[in-house]
């Protein structure tokens, strides 16, 4: 009986870490307004999760600029290379701890593809993006 309480408990702290992975990874997803501000080429939308100082490069932009200076700067872009449909931001790839999560993704313009960088950190249990890269592939 003994070895049986024995595997009982290593099944429920195996199934304890599974359930700490999922809730910790959940805490990490990127807010879907973002992503819909970058595939739909809203940058209202997405100036709404920006930081009050931006890290921002985009095309020859690269500089620290206030919210509002950088919405006026991805609202420009946006206007030069709007998103080619919907689903135009994927992300290839996310990761990150506690309070910051970084981001790569892909966005398909009319006038080609762009690689997309974010750095997110929590503040207030609300994410804002400290960093967006915009760059040509």
């Amino acid at each position: 009986m003994t070895k049986f309480k024995h595997i009982v408990s290593i099944i429920l702290i195996f199934c304890s870490f599974i359930s700490i992975a999922a809730n910790s990874s959940q805490d990490k997803k990127v807010p879907n307004e973002i992503n819909v501000g970058l595939a739909t080429g809203d940058a209202k939308v997405l100036s709404t999760y920006f930081n009050q100082n931006v890290e921002l490069v985009v095309l020859d932009n690269d500089n620290v600029y206030s919210k509002a200076q950088a919405q006026q700067i991805v609202t420009n872009f946006f206007s030069k290379f709007p998103p080619i449909e919907k689903n135009a931001f994927s992300i290839i790839h996310d990761s990150g701890k506690e309070n910051a999560q970084y981001v790569i993704g892909r966005l398909k313009t009319e006038k080609g593809d762009f690689r997309v960088y974010l750095l997110l950190k929590q503040n207030d249990g609300k994410q804002y993006i400290h960093v967006l890269r915009i760059e040509q592939q």
